[in-house]
């Protein structure tokens, strides 16, 4: 028995503005269903959540997009899109003779396009990757919690992705929890089979801790990155 992810959320001051700007870059639709806009995701390419909440964005975020490019002429009209939606060009230190473009989307959220020919993105469609900040033992249990292969597993860094292909979730580094208390974002898992107290039972086992239990189960993974299971 395993959880599916379905969605990673964002905290957003305007849900509904953030979540039509991710709707048009993906091609996906933007529904309010109650417990935030959905911007829904299919079996190979993760959803996007972006759930009301006024709390201020002060650094930068544990946890990025990378959009895929299939050429330099694509880079640039992905880029070109973002801008005219409502994206900036943003500054995090990159060096110039780096190819991918980082931007941030209209409430401030990291992303960046990545150059083509990029051999880890090779396959993974347009929203070709999560990366988030982490420790390989986070990595580690993602894979275990989400039953997905490791991809990548070197130089402390580790990434997982579906069996069926499609975005691919990474970490690196130090662990975010600190610099980032209670996070404002996070994943949401749905349970595909069993009960929602199995399976929170086994993520438990797995190493995640509890933080709260109801309908909606709010766990921990073992860097205190909390998420939902449903």
């Amino acid at each position: 028995m395993t959880s599916r992810l379905t969605a990673v959320a964002f905290e957003a001051h305007d849900p509904a503005r953030v979540g039509a700007f991710w709707a048009e870059m993906l091609g996906r639709s933007a529904v309010d269903d109650g417990r935030g806009v959905l911007v829904a995701g299919t079996a190979t390419q993760v959803g996007l959540r972006f759930v009301p909440n006024r709390t201020p964005k002060v650094d930068q975020n544990p946890l990025h997009l990378h959009l895929a490019s299939t050429s330099a002429a694509d880079q640039r009209a992905v880029v070109e899109r973002a801008l005219r939606l409502g994206a900036s060009h943003l500054d995090v230190g990159q060096r110039p003779e780096e190819g991918h473009v980082v931007l941030a989307d209209p409430e401030g959220n990291e992303l960046c396009v990545i150059e083509p020919g990029t051999s880890f993105l090779a396959g993974t469609g347009f929203l070709g990757e999560v990366t988030c900040e982490g420790s390989c033992a986070v990595g580690l249990f993602w894979a275990r919690a989400l039953g997905w292969p490791l991809v990548w597993d070197q130089d402390q860094e580790t990434a997982v992705q579906s069996p069926a292909g499609g975005t691919k979730v990474s970490w690196g580094g130090e662990p975010p929890a600190a610099r980032h208390p209670g996070g404002r974002q996070r994943f949401e898992l749905e349970v595909s089979d069993g009960g929602l107290a199995d399976e929170a039972a086994r993520l438990v086992g797995l190493g995640a801790t509890r933080v709260t239990s109801d309908d909606l189960v709010e766990l921990a993974d073992p860097d205190g990155n909390r998420f939902t299971v449903r």
